[in-house]
Parts: structure tokens; sequence; C-alpha cells
């Protein structure tokens, strides 16, 4: 238990004030309540990272489980543990313990674990702080990128890749020297090119699965996030707006609390199972976070020995493989025995003696020292923007940071670590041998860095915003950014004249304006007929809100997708078909606002009638979809805020654990207020804000948060779905910090003694 008393103060939504008399027993409390409240969630997680699902589910996680454990972390942990400030692991061992410390008290009464756990007759798994040294989560997707642009390389058809990922500054990707693009394949992502996709809870797990969108919807997860100096604030103190964008349709991602002990106070929401506050603030700064884009990862292809296809070559000479065995416990089934290879640049993804190649993927996370999952610790300790600089180091994910303090400074700082790479840009997959191994890791104190702007505001949408004066050893962090709708919408507000008020924030994060609907509603041709006619029609007046009861906005969501299915027919051969299908907005609108030779030799013509004909496939969408009538057509009523357990459709699981749904929403994955779908699947709420919060910095008590859709995942709990409702209706409730305002609101107590 804890190493002194620790008093946990759940106020009326469920907010544990965790009130401890040492910094490491609030992290133990920390640790404590997220496993009362999120212990299934955690627990899951846990298996998955580490590879224990077979031993849980059955045979066919045994492909899961092999790339889990792949990815973790080989290094010596005890020398990563001293490697880090004592201060920032006595915390993490205080939460590991926390946790424990629950997870003792269900097994003493298991009536009190939460539904799932007697369904699957399971019991929660110990944690240790070795496991969160070893979990690093390598495998971020851009591999996958690289594999796709070495294949239309082959064809010839490299330009067609910006149709998919447009590249900052209009960058050509160049070929590595040494690389064969017509080898490349599919089979090189290995593993997990195996194990892409959802999990296999079901049979009906891949229903309606696509992966292409399902990376598009992955990619989207960004969030939004604004700072505002004091002079162009209506309190007069800086205000700093954050909402995380991350899943939406099952576990809530972000758990609140409130940490406090002798010299350290820390509100705001944290991700289950990481030790820590993400976003909110301390009694001096508030503090946010948005995706920043640093590509972390690069494939090489390894050359193997003929005579020994355990050797590769590398700088040349030939290299043995490190070589593990794994063994994989498997529910009612034998155990399996899985072999694991680590190149110089990191894990093997695929061995193959036939044709003497073999695959290596480097990450950051799974270098020495990339220990994300003790940062956030390190920047809730952190006391002012200086010591957030030396934390910063810690921090691998590539984040833009907010900070605004109480003496009236605001600062953005670019948190990852970015990987310096000789001879190439990181687009494609290079040769093994040694001539491409990264030479090192950006020094932090080199990343860029923002404090006071004169124009008195500054914000982050996941668009390009790296400052023109900086560059890093390759010129840039990343080729590839989110479209920059978002930030242009909220620039755009945000450089109006005048204050800007607490409620002017929250407003703002719910806004529903769509700029690519903007730009496109200029371009609907005239003297069409039929449905093309009538959409045509609908669509002219409109204001270009995505609104849940507009019926306008229903039928551009159904245009929307018929002009993306339309671009690619005109302007894709047949040969990449496979490889290009997906187009991001920017070269989308690009086309059709300025139509060129790909179009053929009369381009405006063919884009009218390209427009003409979405119009008239998105009319018969939209009756289709909401009906006969598009008087009574309503966006809400495609999109809406269904959450089911991950493992719904196991048997007995949905009984004990029914889906909280009713709930309809606006918006779409380019509006401020982001609300994206996967349209393979359905237009319910795929990702999206689930925790929005507004800090009045210096005046805490006036901060205003949304969480969706409650702090515990028991369904037992009152807490359970009692922020779906508010949340629906974007009805931001106070966050109270300051002691006499949180005892207004407490409601019950829970005293932990050593």
């Amino acid at each position: 238990m804890a190493r002194g008393p620790v008093t946990i103060a759940d106020d009326e939504w469920g907010v544990p004030h965790i009130r401890a008399s040492s910094i490491p027993d609030a992290y133990f409390g920390q640790g404590y309540v997220v496993a009362r409240d999120r212990l299934f969630q955690i627990d899951l997680q846990l298996r998955r990272d580490l590879g224990r699902l077979a031993e849980a589910f059955g045979a066919r996680f045994v492909p899961h489980d092999h790339a889990a454990r792949l990815l973790l972390y080989r290094g010596d942990v005890a020398a990563e543990l001293a490697g880090l400030p004592a201060e920032v692991v006595a915390c993490a061992r205080a939460y590991v313990d926390g946790i424990n410390a629950r997870i003792a008290e269900l097994e003493a009464d298991p009536s009190l674990l939460s539904p799932e756990y007697g369904v699957l007759k399971l019991r929660p798994l110990r944690w240790d702080i070795a496991d969160l040294v070893r979990i690093r989560s390598g495998d971020m997707g851009s591999v996958t990128d690289e594999v796709r642009r070495a294949r239309l390389a082959a064809l010839g058809l490299l330009d067609l890749d910006a149709l998919v990922a447009p590249l900052a500054g209009d960058w050509t990707p160049q070929l590595p020297e040494g690389l064969d693009p017509a080898a490349v394949s599919q089979a090189d992502l290995g593993i997990l090119g195996d194990t892409e996709g959802p999990l296999p809870w079901t049979d009906a797990s891949f229903a309606g699965y696509d992966p292409v969108e399902d990376r598009l919807d992955r990619e989207a997860h960004g969030s939004n996030a604004w700072t505002i100096a004091a002079a162009r604030s209506a309190t007069g103190r800086p205000i700093l707006a954050n909402d995380p964008h991350l899943g939406i349709g099952g576990f809530s991602p972000r758990h609140l609390a409130h940490l406090t002990a002798p010299g350290f106070d820390v509100i705001g929401a944290g991700s289950p199972g990481m030790p820590g506050i993400m976003q909110g603030h301390t009694d001096y700064y508030a503090f946010g976070r948005t995706n920043s884009h640093i590509d972390q990862e690069d494939l090489y292809v390894q050359e193997l020995n003929p005579n020994d296809p355990e050797s590769y070559h590398h700088q040349g000479q030939w290299k043995r493989f490190a070589r593990t065995t794994e063994t994989i416990r498997v529910k009612d089934a034998d155990d399996v025995v899985v072999t694991l290879r680590h190149a110089e640049q990191g894990p093997v993804l695929l061995h193959d003696p036939s044709r003497l190649r073999a695959t290596a993927m480097a990450s950051v996370s799974l270098r020495p020292g990339a220990n994300m999952t003790f940062a956030i610790i390190a920047l809730n300790l952190a006391r002012n923007w200086d010591e957030l600089a030396e934390a910063a180091r810690l921090h691998v994910a590539p984040t833009n940071l907010h900070y605004a303090d109480v003496d009236g400074n605001i600062g953005w700082r670019l948190l990852g670590h970015v990987p310096v790479r000789p001879r190439h840009d990181g687009l494609l997959p290079v040769p093994g041998d040694g001539g491409y191994d990264w030479q090192g890791i950006l020094p932090t104190k080199q990343m860029p860095t923002l404090l006071n702007p004169e124009q008195g505001w500054f914000a982050s949408a996941n668009q390009f915003n790296l400052p023109p004066d900086w560059s890093s050893a390759n010129g840039v962090t990343s080729f590839t950014w989110n479209a920059p709708y978002r930030y242009d919408r909220i620039a755009q507000l945000l450089s109006e004249a005048g204050s800007h008020s607490l409620s002017d924030s929250v407003a703002l994060q719910h806004d529903d304006l769509s700029l690519p609907a903007l730009a496109l509603l200029p371009l609907l041709p005239k003297g069409l007929d039929g449905m093309a006619a009538k959409a045509a029609a609908m669509l002219r007046d409109w204001d270009a809100r995505l609104g849940a009861d507009s019926a306008p906005a229903a039928l551009f969501e159904m245009l929307w997708s018929e002009l993306g299915k339309a671009c690619l027919a005109a302007i894709v051969p047949d040969t990449a078909r496979d490889l290009v299908t997906s187009i991001d907005p920017r070269p989308m609108l690009a086309l059709l606002t300025r139509p060129d030779e790909r179009l053929g030799s009369e381009p405006e013509a063919a884009r009218d009638a390209l427009l003409a004909s979405a119009l008239g496939r998105a009319w018969e969408a939209a009756v289709e979809t909401f009906g006969a009538d598009p008087a009574l057509w309503r966006w809400g009523d495609a999109h809406r805020v269904v959450l089911r357990h991950p493992l719904s459709g196991w048997p007995g699981i949905d009984a004990v654990l029914p889906a909280i749904e009713g709930g309809r929403s606006g918006g779409d994955a380019f509006t401020v207020m982001a609300r994206g779908y996967v349209t393979a699947r359905d237009h319910h709420v795929s990702h999206g804000a689930s925790f929005l919060m507004v800090c009045d910095v210096g005046d805490w008590d006036q901060s205003l948060i949304l969480s969706l859709p409650g702090q515990s995942i028991d369904p037992r709990s009152p807490h359970y779905r009692d922020g779906y409702a508010t949340w629906l209706a974007g009805q931001a409730r106070p966050f109270p910090f300051g002691r006499e305002a949180v005892d207004a609101h407490i409601r019950h107590m829970t005293e932990l003694h050593p």
C-alpha cells in the first residue's frame, strides 16, 4: 500500500481528488483509482502489449502475441531505470503499486470485479515497473507507407502517392541507391502485415474493415489546441484550450484525476495505464498537447547469407541475427514457440530464406532511453517553462506542447525524438547493409520553441507548423502532415479583433463549419437535371455547417464520399488501383478547383461531368441512408455516437455491458469539432474529442471541461455514462481545483493506509 496515508475525495462527477503526504504517494493514489475505475481497460491493454492475449482468448491471437513480443524492448531494464530521474522512477513504482493494491482488494473480494471478468473467467494481471520499460509501442505505421511508395515506384507511378499523402513543400520522394523497388511487396511487412486490422474477438471482427480507411481514421486522430495571451483574453489572463482527438466507440481514452502533495498540485486527464496527467494544469501553469509529425520508423531490406540464412550482410560482413525464442501459452490448445530475430536496425519482421531476404524495422521507441511511459511524470514534476525543457528529453512521441502560466507567459515546444538519417528521406525502404543506418537522435535542445509571440495567440491542429527559420538535420521532421482545415478555421476566428472568452473557446471547440464544403460549393455546375439538379439545388444555399439536424450536411457527406471515388477512378490507372485507394482532400480539391490534363483534353468539362455524376450518386446514397423525403434528412441520424465494449459480440459480453448509444452528432474529420467516421463501415463517429478543456490560467476554478462518457467503465457505477448527454450537447462544466471549490462538490471519501 501507500508509504503514507492517501485520501481520495471523489466529486459529484466521479473525479478523484487525491491528497497525499508525498508526490510518489499521489501517484500511488492515481494508480489505485485508475484500477478502480478502468481495470479491465488497462488489463486488456497490458495483455495486448505484452503478447498475452492467446492465453486468455485462444489460438487466433497467437500471431498478435508474436508481433507484440517482437516489439518489446530487449535491452537492459535495470539500466533504463537507472538512467531516469530518481523521482520519476519513484512515482512510476508508486503508480504500479497503486494498481496492484486495488487488484489485491479485488482478489480478496472478486464480487467487486467488473462484469467482464465473470463472463470471461479471467483474473487481472499484476503489474510490474519492468513492463513499463519493456512496452514501447514500436509500430507507428509509416513502414506501410514506405512499402506503398516502393511499389508505386516500381510501376513508374510514384507521383500518384501525392494523392494519398501529399508531402510538405511539394517534396519528391528520393529512391534510395541500392533499393530494387520491384522486389518490394506487401510481404515485406512480415508479421505486421499478418496482424493488420482489428483484433479477432469474433468471426465478425473484420466486418466492414478496410485497411486504407482504417489507416486514414487512425491518422486523423489528432487534436486541437490554442493558447491565448492575457492581452487578447476577456479574462485578463491567458487561456489554454485543448481537445485531443482519439478513438470514439470503445473505452474512453482519458481518465480524470487531481493529484496533490506538498509542493505538487496537478489536475487533468491521463491515459489509463500511463502514470501522470497528459492535459491539464498545475497551480502555476496549464499544459495541452496535440500530435505533431515526426517520421520515427524505417524499413530495412536485408540480404541473407546463402550459406547461413541466420546471417545478414551489414557493413561489409555477415552478421548473425540476435535470436530468442518465446513460448506463447494458448487457451485450450498447445503452447506455441516462436522465434524472434533482431538485426542492428531493429526487430526482424520478415525472414525468408527461400528468397535470401529479410526486413527489419528501426523505430525510435525501441532505442535505449526511449521511455515514453515515464515522460508524462517528468512533465508533471516540472515547475515552469525552463524545467519543461529538461523534462522534454524523455518525451518520445511527436507532440506540440502548449503552455501558459500565471505570470502571463505563453509558449509552444515541439517534443519527440527525431532520427538523424544519412543519405535518405525516410519515405521508402532502404538497403540494410549499414549505409542507411540512423546516426542517433536530434538533441532535444535543437527542437523548435516559441515563447510569447507578438500576435498574442498560437494554435496547433496537426498541420505543418515548423517555423520557417528552423530545420532539423534533414530539413523537416516529417514530410506528411494533416490537412490544414481545422487549423485554418481556428486561426480565422482567433485572428478576429476583440477579446476571447472562455465560452468563445468552448464554442470554437464545437465549431462545425466545413472549409472543404466552402471550397466545393462554388464549383457546382449549372444546367443539371434529374437527381444531380436536386442535389445541387439543396447545396447551393447551404451555409456549409455540418449540424446534426442539417439535411444539406447529410447530402454533402454522401457527395464527399462519391467525389473521392470519382476522382480516383478518373486519374488512377488500373495498374495502381490496389495501391491508391484513397485520396487526400487537398489534392482532390486542387484537382476540382484547377482541373488539368489528368482529366483529359477538356479538363473543365470533364470536371463538371464528374461533379454532375457524383451529385446524382450522392442523392441516391442519401435516399438510401436517410429515406425518400429530403425534408426529413438529418446528418445526425447517421452520424451517431455509439460506444460499444471492445469485446462486443463475444458471448455474454453484450448482455452485461450493453452499448451506450442514442446520441447524434454533427461535424466530420475536417471541422474543428472533429467527429470522423469510417465510410467503409458506417457513418458512426469513430474519432474525436472525448475530453475537452478550457483553462482559465490563474483563476483555475473557472476552468471548464467535457468528458465522454464517464469516469468508470463498470455499468454498476453512477459514473458509467453520466457525461454522455452533456458531451453531446456541448455543455461544458466547471473543473474545480482549489480546496474550497473542490470540497463543495465532494460526494465520497476513501482513506488508503500503509
